[in-house]
């Protein structure tokens, strides 16, 4: 061939041979080789290079235009060479450029970051430091610079993201090894230069922090915290505000660098992703900077042992009385003996807006903060009990229970093992876990007078308190002694510092004579009085966000939300609950999030009730639903290649928030919304906003199957049923049909699946949807599997696809539509091997794993390589499929793919290693895959049990591999 040719994507788009640069000609022409590039040596179709040039305006000359450019490269590439021997060879409808491993810059870079991995991976951080700046400094500016058109920009962006990535693990790797002061100096730039981007943002908080710089990480943070308000109207995601929450309490933990790690033993694959250590839960609330009284109590708690159970109810069921103040306080003062982690829940039992929090619903919440992966947990109660106290086993955890309703709410979530300790908090007594599981009792009553009175003066000031000994006694008779209301109370006299405290008792008395009428001589009416003078003191616009804020179903709300609820400015909104919060009659317990108490609440809902009209808070209520449904839809967008439905205008004043293209944050706002979004939807169904009912619905659809709560998505469909049923939408019904399908067939009940699936495919045919109905008949394949019926399963793959592309030419949105056209190729060659047409299997295969490689598809081409190694398999090539199943799981890895997948591919493998002789490979495989299906208690564990015990039998012979 002669000299060596070298090709650069890092960059623009550049090639030499030997050490002369060659001119590649025009913009288009540089498109074709980039294409060529990128595919690293894969086929790439005709019709590919075609969408890479032109994308959506495809001039009906582009094949032949194609073939000039193909042989111009060719000819400068080459200029001695003929096109048999050319690197650009053709391929039947499409070309492949033939490349050394070392001859494109991106795959050196890429070898570098393994390289830089495996260094970690082995204890070596300096190398691995490197390595990483090696490969950085392969970059020639952005890359694919100079090419133009909708595909160069998709790929920019993920090549983009690459170096980004690569830019974190260097500065991760230069912080381990001490460079603090040098990191913080490339991390200003990197956040100057990628505002929105938090990874950058949390690394130069803890460089600073560091760097003994405390106060300006704290800074940083906040910084971040308005910027990605002010642009996306997001909070900073979950790592930066633990980052933020570990730098404000000056923990010492941070400052310890990582010790190096221990060399990888041979054989294990190195091109997985590593594990990192898990992060310890750190969720506590903030301590409050008054606390008062209690020295009886916390003595008591002081005599106990460390772990077990305590109950902190209060007496008569006085809500108000401190509760969760104290707990906090005594946790706070205790954590230290708990290095594993601290964990805090609201359970909601006397939430005036929503249902307590189920036992299912906690226990999944709390294993997720345990860093336990969200998709591969059980379906069944015991199940989950059973994996958290697994989880919680050998380790010292302290779990914080807030406002519990009982003993049955309570009891699953409590830990078996010793060296944990459950703190519970409720308004009930919870004699059953006293005398049952062996609980501690802590019952609080108000305050004395003396500690109200040290309350007041730890707020006030001991010189104004001192001063007025008279109308202190009043305002602590009139609060009823309850620290909430001394609390409410505070906050409003500390605002009107120079009101006497006898105006400010006159004042409260005054609102209690409004509130005789409904006096009935209990301390809740003294409270409410409380409330009522607190509230007319705000602003009308504050007044206002208050009520409206009682709308909302909770547990707490964003500031987008309130923004939204409230039809104001997000500047406007946050201005709003700054002073609802100085009133006490907010607080902002986790950055970002905004919460009040059950009573405040109750008391907001009395005033909503009796001060707006109804159709104001009709609109109220619109425009909430409204931000959920739209902001959810564009993350559903983000998360999956489906069609998307299309939305009515969002109403006036809606703030929907975005997320840049960030799936992982789209991911995330799914994640951190879905105890609202299911109440939400439950509260567009109670007050007939029935569009909203199944929109939401079929928005978060696929984040619940995804994560794997199919019975909280089987639920949620039902509730949308019957407001599709009330519009008398077919097409809506065929939505909902279409997510009972999935909902039912994972549970196991494939006859419900079937009907549901047969009957999405014949609503979206009347409606007309096209798009839709071909989503559905893949929907009817994947039934058919189930099934045991091949043929009907091919026969709707088919379908699938034949509607696709009848519906390509319509579609404006390129890149969905290849990744839909890719899912259905993958899903025909699938359904031929089932029936055993392996051949005409890797035909269609190969074709939709050369789209999802283009598109940089993860997840869906790990299914597409698992159907590749299932065809080889059968076609007795098992070394062939044993790589196969092996590039499917480690994309499944890579890409976040949905444990169950990963099981079948791993036994899938055990079947391929088992038949090629391999009996301790089909063991492990096995034994991996057992491990995901017992976790989540599949279906599927016990035939695979048994497998596994046939190989391990002494005698008689093992297993044979299905088909």
């Amino acid at each position: 061939m002669g000299e060596r040719l070298r090709f650069s994507v890092l960059g623009p788009v550049r090639a030499w041979r030997g050490e002369a640069e060659i001119e590649l000609g025009p913009p288009q022409q540089r498109a074709v080789l980039a294409a060529l590039l990128l595919a690293e040596g894969a086929q790439v179709l005709s019709s590919g290079l075609v969408d890479a040039v032109w994308g959506t305006e495809t001039p009906a000359t582009a094949l032949g235009v194609l073939r000039t450019y193909v042989h111009r490269l060719r000819k400068a590439l080459e200029p001695t060479g003929d096109v048999a021997s050319s690197v650009i060879r053709s391929t039947g409808d499409g070309y492949q450029l033939r490349l050394s491993p070392d001859a494109l810059d991106l795959v050196v870079f890429r070898d570098l970051l393994d390289q830089a991995e495996q260094a970690r991976r082995a204890g070596d951080a300096e190398s691995a430091a490197q390595h990483l700046r090696d490969g950085l400094g392969l970059w020639r500016g952005t890359a694919l610079s100079g090419v133009q058109g909708a595909y160069a920009q998709t790929q920019r962006q993920r090549l983009g993201e690459l170096r980004l990535s690569a830019e974190a693990t260097r500065v991760t790797a230069e912080l381990d090894l001490g460079f603090h002061a040098e990191a913080v100096v490339k991390l200003t730039g990197l956040v100057a230069e990628h505002p929105l981007d938090e990874r950058f943002r949390e690394l130069l908080m803890l460089a600073l922090y560091r760097s003994g710089r405390q106060a300006e990480a704290l800074t940083s943070y906040r910084e971040a915290q308005t910027v990605l308000v002010d642009e996306l109207g997001v909070d900073p995601g979950p790592a930066m505000q633990a980052m933020y929450q570990r730098i404000l309490r000056a923990d010492a933990g941070l400052l310890t660098l990582p010790t190096p790690a221990a060399p990888v033993p041979a054989g294990v694959p190195t091109s997985l992703p590593v594990e990192v250590p898990l992060p310890i839960p750190a969720q506590l609330p903030a301590k409050l900077p008054v606390f008062v009284g209690r020295a009886a109590e916390l003595a008591e708690v002081a005599r106990l042992p460390s772990d077990g159970t305590v109950v902190v109810s209060a007496i008569a069921g006085m809500a108000g009385v401190g509760k969760t103040t104290f707990a906090v306080h005594w946790a706070r003062q205790v954590a230290d003996r708990f290095p594993d982690g601290q964990l805090y829940l609201n359970l909601r039992g006397f939430d005036p807006a929503g249902l307590p929090v189920s036992p299912e619903h906690a226990l999944r919440t709390l294993l997720e903060s345990l860093s336990t992966d969200v998709r591969g947990l059980p379906q069944d109660v015991d199940a989950l009990v059973g994996l958290y106290r697994t989880q919680l086993a050998g380790k010292r955890v302290l779990v914080l229970l807030d406002n519990a309703r009982d003993a049955a709410q309570v009891r699953p979530l409590l830990p078996a093992a010793p060296g944990c300790l459950a703190i519970v908090t409720s308004r009930n007594r919870l004699a059953g876990l006293v005398a049952v599981d062996g609980a501690h009792p802590l019952n609080l009553d108000v305050l004395s007078v003396p500690e109200a009175r040290e309350l007041l003066a730890r707020r006030l000031g001991p010189a104004r308190v001192q001063a007025e000994p008279d109308a202190v006694a009043e305002i602590i008779a009139r609060c009823a002694q309850l620290p909430l209301a001394l609390a409410v109370t505070a906050a409003r006299a500390a605002i009107r510092s120079a009101f006497p405290l006898s105006a400010i008792a006159a004042e409260l008395s005054d609102s209690a004579d409004r509130l005789d009428a409904f006096h009935d001589g209990d301390t809740a009416a003294d409270v409410r009085a409380v409330f009522s003078w607190s509230y007319h003191a705000l602003t009308p616009d504050a007044a206002r966000l208050f009520r409206l804020l009682a709308l909302h179903p909770g547990p707490d709300i964003t500031l987008p939300a309130a923004a939204s609820l409230a039809g104001l400015t997000l500047p406007h909104t946050r201005q709003l609950l700054s002073e609802l919060i100085q009133g006490h009659l907010v607080d902002e317990p986790v950055p970002g999030r905004y919460a009040s108490h059950d009573l405040l609440r109750a008391y907001a809902t009395g005033l909503v009730d009796v001060t707006d009209p109804v159709q104001e808070t009709q609109a109220a209520r619109h425009r909430m639903l409204d931000h959920y449904l739209h902001t959810a839809h564009e993350a559903f967008a983000l998360t999956t290649s489906r069609a998307l439905i299309p939305l009515a205008t969002r109403a006036e004043g809606v703030s929907a928030e975005g997320f840049a293209g960030n799936t992982a944050k789209a991911t995330a706002w799914f994640g951190a919304e879905l105890p609202v979004m299911l109440a939400v939807v439950e509260q567009a169904a109670a007050h007939r906003f029935d569009v909203h009912t199944w929109q939401l619905t079929w928005a978060m659809g696929h984040d619940l199957h995804w994560r794997g709560l199919w019975r909280e998505q089987e639920a949620v469909h039902h509730t949308a049923m019957e407001a599709a049923r009330r519009l008398g939408d077919p097409a809506a019904q065929a939505h909902v049909h279409y997510g009972l399908t999935l909902a039912t067939g994972n549970t196991g009940r494939i006859a419900e699946a079937h009907a549901h699936a047969e009957k999405a495919v014949e609503l979206f045919t009347a409606s007309g949807d096209m798009e839709a109905c071909a989503e559905a008949y893949l929907m009817v394949a994947w039934v058919g599997e189930r099934r045991s019926d091949p043929e009907a399963a091919l026969r709707a793959s088919r379908r699938f696809l034949e509607l696709l592309r009848a519906a390509d030419a319509r579609r404006t949105d390129r890149r969905r539509s290849r990744m839909a056209m890719a899912t259905a190729l993958n899903a025909v060659g699938w359904s031929h091997t089932l029936l055993g047409q392996h051949q005409q299997a890797l035909d269609h295969c190969r074709q939709a794993l050369t789209l999802q490689q283009e598109l940089g598809d993860d997840i869906n081409a790990a299914h597409t390589w698992d159907s590749i190694g299932h065809a080889h398999h059968h076609l007795g090539q098992y070394e062939q499929a044993v790589t196969a199943y092996r590039n499917a799981l480690t994309l499944y890895q890579q890409s976040g793919g949905v444990p169950w997948m990963m099981a079948g591919s791993l036994k899938r493998l055990g079947d391929t290693s088992l038949t090629a002789g391999h009996l301790d490979d089909a063991r492990a495989a096995w034994k991996e895959g057992l491990d995901i299906l017992e976790g989540i208690g599949h279906a599927d564990a016990g035939p695979l049990r048994d497998r596994l015990r046939r190989l391990d039998e002494p005698s008689g012979s093992p297993p044979s591999a299905s088909a």
